[in-house]
């Protein structure tokens, strides 16, 4: 019998957009999106960049946690986890953004439904915005580029002999589609999946995956 786990990106997946495109939208003028520029010409890190943008954030706390409130989440995602944690499926939620927004955001679920989460680690203060901190270079999961590695953390699932089932949408997740067994995508990670001609299921919500779950999983029938 096979034995399943299921590893989601945050961004864009389990939320509709990237935090950053909510906060880009929002709060920053061109010259503050400089060093994301700097990251696509390959100047900066994805994590360096990130950090410094989102330290630049001059909002109360209140008024940040109002605005993390308004990032829209995926309500089908609930039932698929509740379904992995039923089943005794592992579940991960692996993100290079970081755990404040993701916890304030769907927390209650990470707690009831015994999702491991790994992501940068943030805090938030008037004076010094959201600060992101990388895992400690020795972490296993440790990357460079991004802070944390999923595809690292989709290798040790797959290594200890996990059937993977991964749900992404932009390129960072293409390493992790790449080894996983069954890939749900969206948006670019679609196109790049298709592109390198990965078996790949698109889907709109977390309702396609919940339904794919239940008709093709028989342990969780």
């Amino acid at each position: 019998m096979n034995k399943y786990a299921f590893l989601s990106d945050f961004d864009g997946t389990i939320s509709d957009d990237d935090f950053f495109y909510y906060t880009a939208e929002a709060f920053f003028d061109d010259s503050a999106l400089a060093p994301w520029r700097e990251y696509l010409t390959g100047n900066k890190t994805h994590f360096d960049a990130l950090k410094e943008m989102f330290a630049s954030l001059r909002l109360s706390k209140e008024d940040f946690d109002r605005f993390v409130s308004g990032v829209r989440v995926d309500p089908k995602a609930r039932s698929v986890f509740a379904l992995c944690y039923e089943k005794g499926i592992p579940t991960y939620i692996a993100s290079a953004g970081c755990d404040y927004y993701i916890k304030a955001l769907i927390g209650e679920w990470i707690k009831t439904y015994n999702i491991l989460l790994l992501a940068n680690n943030g805090e938030y203060d008037q004076t010094n915005g959201l600060t992101l901190k990388a895992p400690d270079i020795n972490d296993p999961f440790y990357d460079r580029q991004t802070g944390v590695s999923k595809y690292k953390l989709a290798k040790t699932l797959k290594d200890q002999g996990y059937t993977l089932i991964f749900a992404g949408d932009g390129l960072p997740d293409f390493e992790s589609a790449k080894i996983a067994d069954v890939v749900f995508a969206r948006k670019m990670l679609l196109e790049k999946c298709r592109e390198a001609r990965i078996n790949t299921l698109e889907f709109n919500d977390f309702g396609d995956i919940e339904y794919f779950f239940i008709n093709n999983i028989k342990e969780i029938r």
